[in-house]
């Protein structure tokens, strides 16, 4: 006799009750509206999830390109004051490009910067570059001199020059003198002193804001 035996199933484990859904045809509508409904909210939920890691890797990889492009590429600054008046005003949004000084070539006299205010460089301001290391400047009755050369300005119209006198000066090793073109108002070497070529940030590349009077540099 084998009724004392448990039958067993093809696979040799016991063929017992088990948490398997019944077949679909011994099911109620109800019963198999509910099955449908829970294995939609669980394809669901599994979809929500999925997107939710994708959007957290965009947002991430978006973080550190935004990172590294603000340490080694570039920056939105925004110019605060008339100092450089009429090239730049109050309030214009700037691109300021890191990337040139850092890693293709120093900052050349002429060119609008980027840079800290070397008495504090929790400050920064912009300038125009007008000598770097070994020239010599000279400002006779607001005409500025560079190595004896008068400074080609015509950047500073009439009613932007000043009437003062500064110089001669040497610019010494990696420093630069520089100057905003609203020469009545503005605060630079001739006030503090030479720029330490560490503390200029970048070159002035776009002018963005107001759209008006969008320019590159």
């Amino acid at each position: 006799m084998l009724s004392g035996l448990a039958p067993m199933s093809v696979a040799g484990t016991p063929s017992g009750p088990t948490d398997a859904a019944p077949p679909s045809y011994l099911l109620s509508p109800s019963q198999a509206y509910d099955i449908e409904r829970r294995s939609q909210r669980s394809a669901l939920v599994a979809r929500a999830g999925e997107e939710i890691m994708a959007w957290l890797k965009v947002f991430a990889s978006a973080a550190v390109y935004a990172t590294l492009i603000v340490t080694f590429g570039m920056q939105v600054a925004r110019v605060e004051g008339k100092s450089m008046e009429p090239t730049l005003a109050d309030q214009d949004r700037l691109i300021v490009n890191k990337a040139l000084y850092k890693f293709f070539r120093p900052p050349e006299p002429g060119e609008v910067v980027m840079l800290y205010y070397p008495r504090d460089p929790d400050k920064s301001f912009v300038k125009r570059i007008i000598a770097m290391e070994g020239d010599t400047v000279r400002i006779e009755d607001g005409r500025v001199y560079v190595n004896e050369v008068p400074l080609a300005d015509e950047y500073v119209p009439p009613d932007f020059r000043d009437h003062g006198n500064h110089g001669p000066e040497v610019v010494g090793p990696a420093q630069y003198f520089v100057m905003g073109d609203n020469r009545r108002n503005s605060s630079d070497s001739r006030a503090w002193g030479q720029v330490p070529e560490k503390y200029v940030i970048g070159k002035v590349q776009l002018r963005w804001w107001p759209l008006t009077t969008a320019r590159l540099f």
